[in-house]
Parts: C-alpha cells; sequence; structure tokens
C-alpha cells in the first residue's frame, strides 16, 4: 500500500474478555472502563492526528454479536489483522493456532499479504512475558509480522500496538526480511540488486561518493555531508570488511547497511528506498510503471525521440564491457539482469533473425536501436529496460509523437516527420523475398554463388532460420504480436538523416488470395516477382490491380534474381510497360548475390528507395514524370502559352530548377 492509497484498516479478532475493546475504548477515550459492552462501532481516526500521518478505522469484532460469516467478511476487508489474546489465559494463546489464524486462511488464501500482528493484553496482570509461548507461530505462519504486549489498563504499549498495525500496513517486514534467520529476502535482495545497479552509473560495481549522494538524494530528497559518508564506510568497514573498497561501497556493503537499518526497527527506510524505484508490498514492479496510463491521440503514432535512441545507445555503451561492438549473450544477460521478467527476444536470441548482427550473431548497436524501434509500442517491455538505467526522468521525455492520417499517408504534405516505417513485402513464394529481408541486415557481406564460403553458409543458415520460423500459418499477424522472425528492421540514412525500416513478408500463395486489412496497411509496398519464372509477375500484378491500382500508397516494383536470365512474363503487359502505364516508380532489378565490383551502397540502393518513398509520399508522381516524359517535349508542351516577352527567361529557369529536381530525384530512384 502506498501512504495516498487508501484508508488503514485495523480488525481486532480474538476470544471474548481477551480486552479487544478495552484496548480501543483506552486509546480513544484516554481512561480504562472497567466495564465495556461486548463491541464498539467502527472508530474513525482523521490522518492528522495519527503517528503515521494516515486515516484509519479500527473495527472491533466480537462473536458474541457477530456470525462467522461476518467475521469472514471483516477480514476481507481489513488491511492489518491484531489477533488479541489474553497473556494470563493460555486457553486464548492456544486458539491462535486452531483457530483465528485458520480462519483468516480460509478467508484470504494460504499465501495471503494481509500482515498479522499477535498482540498480547493485560501485561499488567503478569510479571512474566508471554513472548516465548508464541514466538513459535512466527515461524510457522510467514503473514504475522510481530509479537507485542501491551496494558489496556495502563496503557502500557498500547499507542505503539496501533501504530504499528498502521506500520506494517504502510512498511510490511514480512516481504523484506526472513526474521528467523536474520537475513534480507530473497525477493528483496533481487529489487535492491536491481536498485543498486540503477546507481551504479559506471557499471563498475562499487557506489562511488557521487552515485551515493545521488542515491540520497531521490530516495530521501536530501543530501549527506562528506564526514557523514566517511562515517558510514568505517561503520561498515567494522562490520564486513569486503563491504567497503577504496572507491565506495560494495553490493555486500549495501546490503549490509540496509540490513542494519531493518533490524534497529527502521525498515520504513527500505520501503521509501523500494517506493521510489517502483516496488509495490508484493515486492513487484508496480502496474503504473509497466503500464503507464500515457493518452496517445487518436490518429497518432509514437515513436522514440532522439533522447530515446542517446539513452538505449549509452546503455549499450554501458554494457559493452570488452568495446567489441556488440552485446554477447553475457553482456545481454547482464543487461537484463534486474529485470522481473526480460523480454522474450533478449533471452531466446530471436533478435538474430531480425536485426543487424556482427559475425557471430552478437547485437551490434544498429541492431539493438533497430530492435527498440519495433517494441515502441510495448510500454511494459520498454519500462523493464527503462528502470534499469534511468529513474528521475520522465519516460515520455523519451518518445516523440507523430500524427498520421487515417490513410497513414498525407500525400498534401512535403514530408513526414516519422523516422520509422513499415513497408510489406508481397509476392510469391520462391521469388526471393526472404533473401531480400536477409540482404537487409547484411548488405556489406559480399556473397557469391559459392555456397562454402563462410559468409555464404552463415546467410543461407540465417535464411533457413527465417524461413522455418516464418508463416507457420495463413493468418496475418500484427508485427507487435512479437514472433521475432516475422519481419526484419535496419537502419536507413537519407539525406543525412537515420530512419528505420521495417520489412515484413507477406507470401501470396495463388493469384486470386485475399489480403487481410493488416496487410494492407503500411507506409510503402514492395511488390516482388521472379524475373526468371514467367509466371510470376502476373500474381504479384494481380495483386496489384484488385488492391493498389487506386491506392495513394507508394508501391515499388522488384524484380528478383537479376543474376540469372530474364524470361517473357505471361502477362499481357511486361513489367516495365506496367510501371509506366500506371504511373509507378520504375522498376527496381535486385539480385541478393553480391558480386566483387558492387559496393555497399549499391546493395543498399532499393532499401533507399523504398525509405524515400515512406518519408517523401508528395515526391512519388514527380519521380514518375520525370523518368517517363521527354524533358524537352514536356517543356515544350507546357510552356507554349507563356507570354512571349517572358518566355526565355522562364523557360532557362524553368529548365535549371527542372534540372535541379531531377539530379536530386534520380538518385534514388533512376532505372537499373
Amino acid at each position: 500500500m502506498n501512504q495516498n492509497d487508501q484508508i488503514v484498516r485495523i480488525l481486532l479478532v480474538g476470544d471474548s474478555g481477551v480486552g479487544k475493546t478495552s484496548m480501543i475504548y483506552s486509546l480513544v477515550f484516554e481512561e480504562f472502563h472497567e466495564s465495556v459492552p461486548a463491541k464498539i462501532h467502527e472508530i474513525s481516526i482523521p490522518g492528522e492526528i495519527t503517528p503515521a500521518n494516515i486515516p484509519t478505522v479500527i473495527v472491533d469484532y466480537s462473536a458474541q454479536t457477530q456470525t462467522e460469516i461476518e467475521l469472514i467478511d471483516e477480514i476481507k476487508k481489513a488491511s492489518v489483522i491484531c489477533v488479541v489474546y489474553s497473556v494470563e489465559d493460555d486457553a486464548t494463546i492456544q486458539k491462535i493456532s486452531t483457530y483465528w489464524l485458520p480462519n483468516i486462511r480460509k478467508a484470504l488464501g494460504e499465501n495471503h499479504h494481509v500482515p498479522v500482528i499477535l498482540v498480547g493484553n493485560k501485561s499488567d496482570a503478569v510479571e512474566c512475558s508471554s513472548i516465548d509461548s508464541v514466538l513459535h507461530f512466527l515461524h510457522q505462519y510467514k503473514e504475522i509480522e510481530i509479537s507485542a504486549e501491551c496494558s489496556a489498563k495502563t496503557f502500557d504499549n498500547l499507542i505503539e500496538i496501533f501504530y504499528y498495525a498502521q506500520k506494517s500496513v504502510l512498511h510490511p517486514l514480512t516481504p523484506i526480511y526472513y526474521q528467523e534467520e536474520n537475513t534480507i529476502s530473497d525477493q528483496c535482495m533481487v529489487a535492491l540488486k536491481r536498485i543498486f545497479k540503477i546507481c551504479d552509473q559506471d557499471n563498475d560495481g562499487i557506489l562511488n561518493d557521487l552515485e551515493l549522494n545521488n542515491f540520497q538524494v531521490y530516495s530521501f530528497g536530501s543530501y549527506l555531508l562528506s564526514q557523514t559518508f566517511d562515517d558510514i564506510k568505517y561503520i561498515l568497514k567494522s562490520m564486513i570488511p569486503d563491504g567497503v573498497s577504496e572507491n565506495g561501497i560494495t553490493f555486500s556493503g549495501f546490503i549490509k547497511l540496509l540490513t542494519f537499518f531493518i533490524q534497529r526497527g527502521h525498515h520504513e527506510l527500505i520501503w521509501i528506498i523500494l517506493r521510489k524505484f517502483g516496488y509495490n508490498n508484493h515486492l513487484g514492479l508496480d502496474d503504473q510503471y509497466l503500464n503507464p496510463d500515457i493518452k496517445i491521440p487518436e490518429d497518432c503514432f509514437i515513436e522514440l525521440s532522439s533522447r530515446g535512441y542517446s539513452f538505449l545507445s549509452d546503455t549499450f555503451k554501458k554494457f559493452d564491457k570488452d568495446n567489441d561492438g556488440a552485446l554477447s549473450p553475457n553482456e545481454l544477460n547482464e543487461l537484463f539482469s534486474c529485470c522481473d521478467a526480460p523480454p522474450k527476444w533478449s533471452s531466446e536470441c530471436d533478435y538474430r533473425y531480425c536485426v543487424h548482427t556482427n559475425e557471430k550473431s552478437w547485437l551490434s548497436l544498429q541492431g539493438f536501436l533497430s530492435i527498440w524501434t519495433i517494441l515502441y509500442q510495448r510500454f511494459n517491455v520498454m519500462f523493464y529496460f527503462y528502470f534499469i538505467l534511468s529513474r528521475i526522468d520522465s519516460l515520455q521525455s523519451y518518445f516523440s509523437y507523430t500524427v498520421i492520417k487515417d490513410n497513414r499517408l498525407d500525400l498534401h504534405e512535403k514530408q513526414t516527420p516519422r523516422n520509422v516505417f513499415l513497408c510489406h513485402l508481397i509476392g510469391p513464394k520462391g521469388c526471393g523475398k526472404s533473401s531480400f529481408m536477409r540482404r537487409f541486415l547484411h548488405h556489406n557481406i559480399k556473397i557469391n554463388n559459392n555456397n562454402n564460403h563462410p559468409q555464404q553458409h552463415q546467410l543461407n543458415q540465417k535464411n533457413q532460420s527465417f524461413k522455418n520460423s516464418n508463416h507457420d500459418d495463413n493468418e496475418p499477424k500484427n508485427i507487435m504480436a512479437i514472433n521475432y522472425n516475422d519481419f526484419v528492421v535496419n537502419k536507413i540514412t537519407i539525406y543525412a538523416e537515420d530512419k528505420y525500416l521495417i520489412i515484413k513478408e507477406i507470401d501470396i500463395l495463388v493469384s486470386n488470395q485475399t489480403l487481410k486489412q493488416a496487410e494492407l496497411f503500411c507506409d510503402v509496398c514492395c511488390l516482388m516477382y521472379d524475373q526468371s519464372n514467367n509466371s510470376s509477375f502476373a500474381i504479384i500484378a494481380s495483386v496489384f490491380n484488385k488492391y493498389f491500382q487506386d491506392s495513394k500508397l507508394p508501391i515499388l516494383l522488384v524484380a528478383s534474381k537479376k543474376d540469372l536470365p530474364i524470361v517473357r512474363q505471361q502477362f499481357p503487359i511486361q513489367p516495365e510497360e506496367f510501371c509506366v502505364l500506371n504511373k509507378l516508380t520504375p522498376l527496381h532489378k535486385f539480385s541478393s548475390i553480391s558480386f566483387e565490383n558492387q559496393s555497399s551502397r549499391e546493395a543498399l540502393e532499393v532499401y533507399e528507395k523504398l525509405v524515400t518513398m515512406a518519408a517523401y509520399p508528395s515526391l512519388n508522381k514527380l519521380v514518375h514524370l520525370l523518368l517517363s516524359k521527354p524533358v524537352s517535349s514536356w517543356m515544350a508542351k507546357n510552356l507554349q502559352f507563356l507570354p512571349h516577352e517572358n518566355t526565355y527567361f522562364r523557360v532557362g529557369i524553368g529548365v535549371a530548377t527542372l534540372a535541379i529536381i531531377s539530379v536530386f530525384i534520380l538518385r534514388f530512384f533512376r532505372p537499373n
């Protein structure tokens, strides 16, 4: 429970005559009454007059006036339960384990999280403590926070009982500490390890003075003096020699320090720390952190901002301890070691088939940034990661919002400010789509027809893994379904700006295949056919005529396997003419086979075209116009109506302008 979440509801249960009602009377009226009713009505105490400053309701239960059903109902509503017994009556002590605790578990379940306090009343009537008589219950029932004695008659320890009841709700001891073993609980140890890693900004396994002060300020809102740090280190070193190093406090010293606070009864300090770093009473990350309520306007698209990419780059470099430009499996595990549930892709190496990796299939920085562009809509995954290294800044600052229209592209705009684009790669089976996607990730690898070449073998292995894992059924999947073998993503730089292109493959098994709405929802579409197969083009031509002929979506036709002999397609219109008639960007010919004289720039050309078409949708018609009409005749036709006296001047300006635009556009859209 967080301090502002709810009212603390304290329920007192126990046998008749143990003094439950007397305890409440003495607390509220500050005087002892020899004769009290069997049950008192609920007592509401305003927060401002309680030690913990929390509104509190005290509930009295009486078996004389209430049924067992009512008991169960009250137990379910309670924030904390005080089981009261009489220190001078052994029978009431026995009833703790034979009746009260079993009934509490019956109502709440064996593994409930409602704290229980054993209260021995009438301590003024005996000389010896009864704590030893109930101590074994604490080991048997983990929900019991403490056992304490008080006297409603002399007020001895009475206020402290109710204060501790509040405290056990706000700062429960049981989840964070094993009392019988005098050690921090396993769950709490995991949480504190994560917090230590967050604060260890230089990742050296030690909290130096600056990191300790940042931790102190963030957790408690105050600085510590240099002398205080020295005192803490001195005390720690006397308790645990390896808890302090020359540069600061080690993890073992950090744990020893927090254990010391718990053992001195100040475990609320640990809860202040835990809650600051997003933990709830059950030591799980709070839902408001894992599933933030970020309002995204309708028709809006959310992307990582430049600050978000910087954060990810810094994180990558922090855990790339050998500085080889890639995260090994061990380094990646270390990065996510303090997450309660690391993302699936990090543990199963699914990323190897969808983003850029090095020759060892380790995640490169480029691949690391790419995979997070896919995850930007899955806030819970991002938050697992975000909390590893960042804690103070708002996560929203790492995202930027980009408005998109209903049809995903606004052709009235000169360009889109977005940086992430989705391309659907559509074509018949066997036309080379998987190779096209693999080449997108490994455009620098020189590949020839020698399958024994090690890099060729690696790429073939990845292609086969991709094919085996892709398209288990014909049901299209959203790219966010997180099957990391369904798509590839990589960075492309156009006009000195980094853009990310996600390519998702869609198989066309028959020419009349029906595409679902999700398969038509993209920023740019790449229709691919095999130029060496005479029946291949007819399939994508049919798809275009059925779905894209009247669409404003940018379309690029790609003839794959250009290294193989070209054959005439069994379709009335051949591909080049088809592009002209439908005012499409000229046909691009592609081969996944690299040649010795082919530069990485040439290997990237088709992907640059796709990104440019998505980022600058308004240029697509101009591209077709420039590449399909002779400039001289087109200029003559459109300038014949100019006034005679201005013709030469305007023609000169027009030709110069058109030449500049042509060079600008042809750089990306020239025919092969």
